[in-house]
């Protein structure tokens, strides 16, 4: 289980195939918001649960890839 206070503002999101997902903008209880203003976001702000997070270093490490993160993460509204 993933201590959502290790998860960090500013900390790039990579999936589990190293691909670039986001940057945390910040964690909202059991979701982390991904910064607008990222290359990745498409602008918009996007919601992904912190259960999706295998690891964190230098990185949030997702348990699966850019593109299956993308497909199934949440546009905020």
């Amino acid at each position: 289980m993933i201590n959502a206070a290790m998860i960090k503002e500013h900390l790039e999101v990579v999936g589990s195939d190293g691909g670039h997902v986001g940057r945390v903008d910040h964690v909202m209880g059991d979701q982390i918001e991904l910064a607008k203003f990222d290359m990745g976001s498409g602008l918009k702000h996007h919601m992904i649960p912190v259960s999706w997070v295998d690891h964190v270093d230098e990185h949030v490490h997702l348990t699966m890839t850019r593109d299956e993160a993308k497909a199934r993460w949440m546009e905020k509204h």
